[in-house]
C-alpha cells in the first residue's frame, strides 16, 4: 500500500471522506428562494395571471354552464404572429374559436398583451374578466351586454 500525497487508493480500501461544501464556489452561500412559498409576492406574474382568468370564467358559468358546456379555456404569453384579417389594429388580446370536427370550443386569452394594456392591478382584473365576456359573447353570438349586464367593454 502507498502512502503520502498523490497515492492512488488500492481496491478495498475505503473511500476517504470527502468536505461537506457549505458555500458555493464563490463564497456567498447556497442559492434559495427569495420568498417563502406561503407569501403572496412567491406566486408569478403567470400564476396570478391564469388565476385571474379563472375568476372570470367561474363568474360566466354560474349563468351560462350549459352553453359554456365543454368549452376549454386557455391563456397563451402571445398571439400567433399571423393575425387574423379583422385583428389589423394591434396585438389581440383573446381569440376565441368554435366548435369544430371534434374539437371543443376554445377561448384563449394572451397574457403579455392584456398585460401591456392593464394600468395596475385591479385595472388588469378588470380587463381580463372584459377580455374573457367579449370573447364567450362572440363564441355565443351574443353581444357582451347579454352575457355580463356589468359589462364596461374598453
Amino acid at each position: 500500500m502507498r502512502t503520502g500525497p498523490g497515492a492512488l487508493p488500492e481496491v478495498g480500501d475505503p473511500a476517504p471522506a470527502l468536505p461537506t461544501r457549505r458555500r458555493d464556489r464563490r463564497g456567498r452561500g447556497l442559492r434559495g428562494p427569495l420568498l417563502p412559498a406561503v407569501l403572496p409576492a412567491h406566486r408569478t406574474r403567470a400564476e396570478v395571471f391564469d388565476d385571474l382568468v379563472l375568476d372570470a370564467v367561474e363568474d360566466l358559468e354560474r349563468g351560462w354552464a350549459r352553453e359554456l358546456a365543454g368549452t376549454e379555456f386557455a391563456v397563451e404569453d402571445v398571439p400567433p404572429s399571423d393575425p387574423a384579417p379583422w385583428e389589423s389594429g394591434g396585438a389581440p388580446l383573446g381569440r376565441c374559436y368554435p366548435e369544430d370536427s371534434g374539437r371543443a370550443a376554445r377561448v384563449v386569452v394572451y397574457r403579455r398583451p392584456v398585460e401591456l394594456r392593464a394600468e395596475d392591478p385591479d385595472d388588469l382584473a378588470d380587463l381580463v374578466h372584459d377580455v374573457v365576456v367579449e370573447q364567450v359573447a362572440h363564441l355565443l353570438a351574443r353581444t357582451p351586454e347579454e352575457i355580463d349586464p356589468h359589462f364596461e367593454g374598453r
